[in-house]
Protein backbone atom coordinates (compact mmCIF):
# COMPACT_ATOMS: atom_id res chain seq x y z
CA UNK A 1 0.00 0.00 0.00
CA UNK A 2 1.05 3.54 -0.95
CA UNK A 3 2.70 5.77 2.02
CA UNK A 4 0.73 8.73 2.38
CA UNK A 5 1.93 12.42 1.00
CA UNK A 6 2.40 14.97 4.07
CA UNK A 7 1.00 18.28 2.35
CA UNK A 8 1.00 21.63 3.15
CA UNK A 9 -1.00 24.36 1.47
CA UNK A 10 -0.13 28.10 2.77
CA UNK A 11 -3.71 29.98 1.52
CA UNK A 12 -6.31 32.07 1.78
CA UNK A 13 -8.38 30.36 3.96
CA UNK A 14 -9.96 26.57 4.53
CA UNK A 15 -12.00 27.54 7.26
CA UNK A 16 -13.47 30.61 5.98
CA UNK A 17 -15.25 31.63 2.57
CA UNK A 18 -15.59 35.37 4.06
CA UNK A 19 -13.76 37.53 0.94
CA UNK A 20 -12.83 34.18 0.12
CA UNK A 21 -14.24 32.45 -3.60
CA UNK A 22 -11.61 29.91 -3.15
CA UNK A 23 -12.92 28.55 -0.46
CA UNK A 24 -15.45 25.99 -1.85
CA UNK A 25 -12.36 24.46 -4.44
CA UNK A 26 -9.64 24.57 -1.09
CA UNK A 27 -12.26 21.91 0.73
CA UNK A 28 -13.24 19.51 -2.33
CA UNK A 29 -9.90 19.06 -3.08
CA UNK A 30 -8.43 18.73 0.33
CA UNK A 31 -11.26 16.71 1.51
CA UNK A 32 -10.85 14.17 -1.60
CA UNK A 33 -7.36 14.33 -1.23
CA UNK A 34 -7.69 12.91 2.02
CA UNK A 35 -10.26 10.15 1.47
CA UNK A 36 -7.01 8.81 -1.12
CA UNK A 37 -5.14 8.33 2.08
CA UNK A 38 -3.22 12.50 2.22
CA UNK A 39 -2.12 13.99 5.29
CA UNK A 40 -2.94 18.05 4.74
CA UNK A 41 -1.99 20.69 6.93
CA UNK A 42 -3.35 24.06 5.85
CA UNK A 43 -2.07 27.44 7.07
CA UNK A 44 -3.71 30.78 6.70
CA UNK A 45 -3.49 34.31 7.72
CA UNK A 46 -5.90 35.78 10.82
CA UNK A 47 -6.65 38.57 8.25
CA UNK A 48 -9.72 40.34 6.13
CA UNK A 49 -12.51 39.12 9.52
CA UNK A 50 -12.30 35.51 8.08
CA UNK A 51 -11.72 34.01 11.15
CA UNK A 52 -15.14 36.10 12.13
CA UNK A 53 -16.97 35.03 9.61
CA UNK A 54 -15.91 31.25 9.66
CA UNK A 55 -18.78 29.11 8.43
CA UNK A 56 -16.73 25.52 8.97
CA UNK A 57 -15.80 24.23 11.81
CA UNK A 58 -12.80 22.00 12.71
CA UNK A 59 -12.81 19.03 10.20
CA UNK A 60 -10.78 15.44 10.23
CA UNK A 61 -9.78 15.66 6.98
CA UNK A 62 -7.41 18.75 6.97
CA UNK A 63 -5.37 20.52 10.12
CA UNK A 64 -5.82 24.49 10.16
CA UNK A 65 -3.28 26.03 11.25
CA UNK A 66 -4.18 30.06 11.80
CA UNK A 67 -1.44 32.34 12.20
CA UNK A 68 -1.25 36.49 12.81
CA UNK A 69 -0.98 37.86 9.97
CA UNK A 70 2.39 39.49 10.79
CA UNK A 71 5.98 38.79 9.17
CA UNK A 72 6.94 36.83 12.89
CA UNK A 73 4.22 34.75 13.01
CA UNK A 74 4.39 33.50 8.86
CA UNK A 75 8.00 32.89 10.03
CA UNK A 76 7.50 30.77 13.24
CA UNK A 77 5.12 28.97 10.68
CA UNK A 78 7.54 28.41 8.29
CA UNK A 79 10.29 26.39 10.69
CA UNK A 80 7.92 23.94 10.00
CA UNK A 81 8.28 23.23 6.43
CA UNK A 82 10.65 20.08 6.61
CA UNK A 83 7.85 18.43 8.04
CA UNK A 84 5.84 17.79 4.58
CA UNK A 85 6.51 16.24 1.47
CA UNK A 86 4.93 18.74 -0.70
CA UNK A 87 4.70 22.70 -0.18
CA UNK A 88 2.07 23.96 -1.72
CA UNK A 89 1.82 28.29 -1.85
CA UNK A 90 -1.76 28.87 -3.10
CA UNK A 91 -2.75 32.68 -5.05
CA UNK A 92 -4.89 35.00 -3.60
CA UNK A 93 -3.44 35.12 0.30
CA UNK A 94 -4.41 38.48 0.73
CA UNK A 95 -1.36 39.13 2.65
CA UNK A 96 2.42 37.42 2.33
CA UNK A 97 2.02 36.72 -1.29
CA UNK A 98 5.01 37.93 -2.55
CA UNK A 99 6.58 36.95 0.61
CA UNK A 100 5.71 33.35 0.01
CA UNK A 101 5.91 33.21 -3.19
CA UNK A 102 9.74 33.84 -3.13
CA UNK A 103 9.88 31.86 0.16
CA UNK A 104 8.50 29.11 -0.50
CA UNK A 105 11.29 27.91 -3.37
CA UNK A 106 13.98 28.94 -0.87
CA UNK A 107 12.92 26.99 2.20
CA UNK A 108 12.10 23.54 0.29
CA UNK A 109 14.42 20.54 0.40
CA UNK A 110 15.39 18.48 -2.25
CA UNK A 111 13.00 15.80 -1.90
CA UNK A 112 10.56 18.19 -1.47
CA UNK A 113 7.96 19.13 -4.46
CA UNK A 114 7.11 22.59 -4.71
CA UNK A 115 3.96 23.75 -6.24
CA UNK A 116 2.34 26.94 -7.32
CA UNK A 117 -1.46 26.34 -6.94
CA UNK A 118 -3.00 29.58 -8.93
CA UNK A 119 -6.96 30.08 -8.14
CA UNK A 120 -7.00 33.25 -9.87
CA UNK A 121 -4.45 32.68 -12.93
CA UNK A 122 -5.76 35.58 -15.82
CA UNK A 123 -5.04 38.03 -12.82
CA UNK A 124 -2.14 36.32 -11.80
CA UNK A 125 -0.76 36.48 -15.81
CA UNK A 126 -2.40 40.03 -16.32
CA UNK A 127 -0.44 40.96 -13.30
CA UNK A 128 3.08 39.77 -14.57
CA UNK A 129 2.62 40.48 -18.47
CA UNK A 130 2.11 43.96 -17.42
CA UNK A 131 4.78 44.27 -15.45
CA UNK A 132 8.17 43.48 -16.35
CA UNK A 133 9.76 43.88 -12.77
CA UNK A 134 7.12 41.72 -11.15
CA UNK A 135 8.57 39.91 -8.88
CA UNK A 136 7.00 36.74 -9.56
CA UNK A 137 8.42 36.66 -13.38
CA UNK A 138 11.62 35.07 -11.84
CA UNK A 139 10.21 33.01 -8.42
CA UNK A 140 7.66 30.98 -10.88
CA UNK A 141 10.93 29.29 -12.34
CA UNK A 142 11.56 27.68 -9.50
CA UNK A 143 8.61 25.94 -8.74
CA UNK A 144 8.23 22.17 -9.38
CA UNK A 145 4.63 22.17 -10.76
CA UNK A 146 2.13 25.35 -11.54
CA UNK A 147 -1.40 23.99 -11.38
CA UNK A 148 -4.63 26.18 -12.01
CA UNK A 149 -8.40 25.86 -11.55
CA UNK A 150 -9.13 27.14 -14.44
CA UNK A 151 -7.83 28.92 -18.20
CA UNK A 152 -7.33 25.81 -20.24
CA UNK A 153 -5.00 26.09 -23.13
CA UNK A 154 -4.34 30.11 -22.89
CA UNK A 155 -3.12 29.84 -19.53
CA UNK A 156 -1.20 26.47 -20.05
CA UNK A 157 0.43 28.70 -22.67
CA UNK A 158 1.28 32.05 -21.26
CA UNK A 159 2.14 30.24 -17.81
CA UNK A 160 5.06 28.30 -20.02
CA UNK A 161 5.74 31.73 -21.60
CA UNK A 162 6.78 32.42 -18.59
CA UNK A 163 9.19 29.92 -17.67
CA UNK A 164 6.98 27.94 -15.88
CA UNK A 165 8.08 24.13 -16.18
CA UNK A 166 4.97 22.35 -15.99
CA UNK A 167 1.38 24.14 -15.88
CA UNK A 168 -2.22 21.75 -15.27
CA UNK A 169 -5.53 22.70 -15.13
CA UNK A 170 -7.35 21.05 -11.88
CA UNK A 171 -10.95 22.04 -12.93
CA UNK A 172 -13.43 23.33 -10.02
CA UNK A 173 -16.02 20.64 -9.14
CA UNK A 174 -18.60 19.65 -7.37
CA UNK A 175 -18.67 18.39 -3.67
CA UNK A 176 -21.98 16.35 -3.62
CA UNK A 177 -22.03 16.20 -0.34
CA UNK A 178 -22.13 19.85 0.60
CA UNK A 179 -23.63 21.14 -2.77
CA UNK A 180 -26.98 19.16 -3.14
CA UNK A 181 -30.71 19.42 -4.00
CA UNK A 182 -32.60 20.49 -0.85
CA UNK A 183 -36.23 22.30 0.17
CA UNK A 184 -37.24 25.42 -1.63
CA UNK A 185 -36.48 28.27 1.00
CA UNK A 186 -39.40 31.49 0.51
CA UNK A 187 -37.21 33.47 1.83
CA UNK A 188 -35.25 33.30 -1.58
CA UNK A 189 -38.03 33.47 -3.93
CA UNK A 190 -37.26 34.98 -6.78
CA UNK A 191 -37.12 34.64 -10.93
CA UNK A 192 -33.54 35.32 -11.18
CA UNK A 193 -30.36 35.19 -8.56
CA UNK A 194 -27.08 36.15 -8.73
CA UNK A 195 -24.20 35.50 -5.94
CA UNK A 196 -20.87 37.41 -6.64
CA UNK A 197 -18.46 40.05 -4.20
CA UNK A 198 -18.24 43.16 -5.78
CA UNK A 199 -15.05 43.33 -7.41
CA UNK A 200 -13.45 45.81 -9.83
CA UNK A 201 -12.91 43.73 -12.62
CA UNK A 202 -16.64 42.47 -12.33
CA UNK A 203 -18.60 45.19 -11.14
CA UNK A 204 -19.32 46.34 -14.97
CA UNK A 205 -20.37 42.79 -16.11
CA UNK A 206 -22.52 42.73 -13.39
CA UNK A 207 -24.56 46.52 -14.59
CA UNK A 208 -24.36 44.71 -18.09
CA UNK A 209 -25.83 41.08 -17.32
CA UNK A 210 -27.71 41.43 -13.83
CA UNK A 211 -29.03 45.11 -13.24
CA UNK A 212 -29.37 45.98 -16.59
CA UNK A 213 -31.53 43.00 -17.31
CA UNK A 214 -33.55 43.47 -14.34
CA UNK A 215 -34.35 46.94 -14.86
CA UNK A 216 -35.80 45.60 -18.48
CA UNK A 217 -38.17 43.28 -16.68
CA UNK A 218 -39.88 45.16 -13.60
CA UNK A 219 -42.49 42.49 -13.53
CA UNK A 220 -39.94 40.21 -12.22
CA UNK A 221 -37.93 39.84 -9.11
CA UNK A 222 -34.44 39.37 -8.80
CA UNK A 223 -31.83 38.52 -5.94
CA UNK A 224 -28.29 39.87 -5.53
CA UNK A 225 -26.06 38.69 -3.01
CA UNK A 226 -22.39 39.15 -2.08
CA UNK A 227 -19.95 41.46 -0.30
CA UNK A 228 -19.95 45.46 -1.21
CA UNK A 229 -22.89 46.05 -3.46
CA UNK A 230 -24.44 47.84 -0.31
CA UNK A 231 -23.97 51.36 -1.99
CA UNK A 232 -24.66 50.33 -5.24
CA UNK A 233 -27.78 52.25 -6.88
CA UNK A 234 -30.31 49.51 -8.74
CA UNK A 235 -33.68 48.77 -9.59
CA UNK A 236 -36.61 48.54 -6.83
CA UNK A 237 -37.04 44.80 -8.10
CA UNK A 238 -33.71 43.87 -6.98
CA UNK A 239 -33.33 42.50 -3.37
CA UNK A 240 -29.73 42.47 -1.80
CA UNK A 241 -28.82 40.28 0.21
CA UNK A 242 -25.26 41.13 1.54
CA UNK A 243 -23.05 38.15 2.17
CA UNK A 244 -24.88 34.74 1.83
CA UNK A 245 -23.15 32.04 3.89
CA UNK A 246 -22.59 28.40 2.57
CA UNK A 247 -24.98 26.73 4.65
CA UNK A 248 -27.40 28.71 2.69
CA UNK A 249 -26.20 28.38 -0.91
CA UNK A 250 -27.95 25.05 -1.53
CA UNK A 251 -31.16 26.41 -0.57
CA UNK A 252 -30.69 29.76 -3.09
CA UNK A 253 -30.08 27.88 -5.98
CA UNK A 254 -32.52 25.90 -5.35
CA UNK A 255 -35.47 28.38 -4.75
CA UNK A 256 -34.75 30.81 -7.58
CA UNK A 257 -36.44 29.70 -10.79
CA UNK A 258 -32.89 30.64 -12.44
CA UNK A 259 -29.24 31.26 -11.24
CA UNK A 260 -26.74 33.81 -13.41
CA UNK A 261 -22.95 33.75 -13.65
CA UNK A 262 -20.90 36.35 -14.59
CA UNK A 263 -17.64 36.22 -15.28
CA UNK A 264 -14.64 38.53 -14.22
CA UNK A 265 -12.91 40.15 -16.78
CA UNK A 266 -10.00 38.40 -16.91
CA UNK A 267 -11.45 35.16 -16.31
CA UNK A 268 -13.82 35.77 -19.46
CA UNK A 269 -10.56 37.36 -21.58
CA UNK A 270 -9.15 33.45 -21.16
CA UNK A 271 -12.02 31.51 -20.92
CA UNK A 272 -12.02 27.45 -19.90
CA UNK A 273 -12.63 29.12 -16.40
CA UNK A 274 -16.35 27.73 -15.01
CA UNK A 275 -16.58 29.63 -11.74
CA UNK A 276 -16.85 27.45 -8.35
CA UNK A 277 -20.67 28.85 -8.06
CA UNK A 278 -21.57 27.12 -11.23
CA UNK A 279 -20.96 23.96 -10.12
CA UNK A 280 -22.55 24.40 -6.88
CA UNK A 281 -25.72 25.61 -8.34
CA UNK A 282 -25.62 22.53 -10.99
CA UNK A 283 -25.26 20.51 -7.57
CA UNK A 284 -28.74 22.20 -6.65
CA UNK A 285 -30.48 21.22 -9.95
CA UNK A 286 -30.22 25.09 -10.45
CA UNK A 287 -30.69 26.63 -14.53
CA UNK A 288 -27.84 28.26 -14.91
CA UNK A 289 -28.16 31.40 -16.85
CA UNK A 290 -24.16 32.21 -17.95
CA UNK A 291 -22.35 35.10 -20.07
CA UNK A 292 -20.35 33.73 -22.78
CA UNK A 293 -16.90 32.56 -22.31
CA UNK A 294 -14.76 30.11 -24.64
CA UNK A 295 -14.60 26.38 -23.74
CA UNK A 296 -18.09 26.22 -22.16
CA UNK A 297 -18.64 23.39 -24.19
CA UNK A 298 -15.94 21.23 -22.01
CA UNK A 299 -18.44 21.42 -19.09
CA UNK A 300 -21.73 21.62 -19.95
CA UNK A 301 -23.87 21.58 -22.90
CA UNK A 302 -25.27 24.88 -24.08
CA UNK A 303 -29.33 24.79 -24.19
CA UNK A 304 -28.98 21.25 -22.89
CA UNK A 305 -27.41 21.86 -19.53
CA UNK A 306 -27.00 25.72 -19.32
CA UNK A 307 -28.12 28.74 -21.05
CA UNK A 308 -25.78 31.09 -22.56
CA UNK A 309 -26.19 35.10 -23.03
CA UNK A 310 -23.83 37.44 -24.57
CA UNK A 311 -25.60 40.81 -23.64
CA UNK A 312 -27.59 41.62 -20.13
CA UNK A 313 -30.87 41.97 -23.12
CA UNK A 314 -29.87 38.62 -23.51
CA UNK A 315 -30.83 37.79 -20.02
CA UNK A 316 -33.72 39.60 -20.03
CA UNK A 317 -34.84 37.89 -23.00
CA UNK A 318 -34.14 34.36 -22.10
CA UNK A 319 -35.81 35.45 -18.58
CA UNK A 320 -38.97 36.65 -20.36
CA UNK A 321 -39.83 33.47 -21.68
CA UNK A 322 -38.28 30.61 -19.52
CA UNK A 323 -40.75 28.45 -17.55
CA UNK A 324 -40.51 26.91 -14.59
CA UNK A 325 -40.52 23.80 -16.20
CA UNK A 326 -38.08 24.81 -18.99
CA UNK A 327 -35.69 25.64 -15.59
CA UNK A 328 -36.31 22.33 -14.50
CA UNK A 329 -35.09 20.63 -17.35
CA UNK A 330 -32.15 22.88 -17.22
CA UNK A 331 -31.00 22.12 -13.96
CA UNK A 332 -31.79 18.24 -14.07
CA UNK A 333 -29.28 18.33 -16.82
CA UNK A 334 -26.82 20.09 -15.12
CA UNK A 335 -26.81 17.93 -11.64
CA UNK A 336 -26.78 14.72 -13.80
CA UNK A 337 -23.67 16.32 -16.06
CA UNK A 338 -21.70 17.30 -12.91
CA UNK A 339 -22.13 14.05 -11.06
CA UNK A 340 -21.10 12.16 -13.98
CA UNK A 341 -17.50 14.54 -14.93
CA UNK A 342 -17.08 17.19 -12.46
CA UNK A 343 -16.62 16.11 -9.05
CA UNK A 344 -13.90 16.95 -6.69
CA UNK A 345 -12.98 13.23 -6.16
CA UNK A 346 -12.10 13.04 -9.97
CA UNK A 347 -10.13 15.74 -9.58
CA UNK A 348 -8.39 14.95 -6.84
CA UNK A 349 -7.39 12.05 -8.25
CA UNK A 350 -5.65 14.07 -10.58
CA UNK A 351 -3.61 16.01 -8.42
CA UNK A 352 -2.71 12.94 -7.43
CA UNK A 353 -1.14 11.73 -10.22
CA UNK A 354 0.42 14.90 -11.07
CA UNK A 355 2.08 14.33 -7.50
CA UNK A 356 3.47 11.43 -7.85
CA UNK A 357 4.60 11.92 -11.41
CA UNK A 358 6.45 14.96 -10.17
CA UNK A 359 7.86 14.39 -6.89
CA UNK A 360 11.30 13.99 -6.43
CA UNK A 361 12.68 10.21 -7.27
CA UNK A 362 14.34 9.48 -4.13
CA UNK A 363 10.93 10.57 -2.33
CA UNK A 364 8.58 8.72 -4.35
CA UNK A 365 11.00 5.67 -3.77
CA UNK A 366 9.94 5.64 0.12
CA UNK A 367 6.24 6.31 -1.00
CA UNK A 368 5.86 4.05 -3.10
Amino acid sequence: MKQPLKIAFFGSSLVSAYWNGAATYYRGIIKELHKLGHDITFFEPDAYERQQHRDLPDVDWATSVVYDATTEALEAVLTRTPEFDILIKTSGIGVFDEYLEERIPQLAGEDQLIIFWDVDAPATLDRMQSDPNDAFREHVKKYDLVLTYGGGDPVVEAYTDMGAKACIPVYNALDPETHHPVEKDQAFDCHLAFLGNRLPDREQRVEEFFIKAAASLPQKNFMLGGNGWHDKPMPSNIKYLGHVYTKDHNALNCTAMAVLNISRDSMAKYGFSPATRVFEAAGARACIITDHWKGIEMFFEPDQEILIAETGAEVAQIMATLSPERAAQIGKAAYERVLRDHTYAQRAQLAEALFMKNLKTNRKEVLS
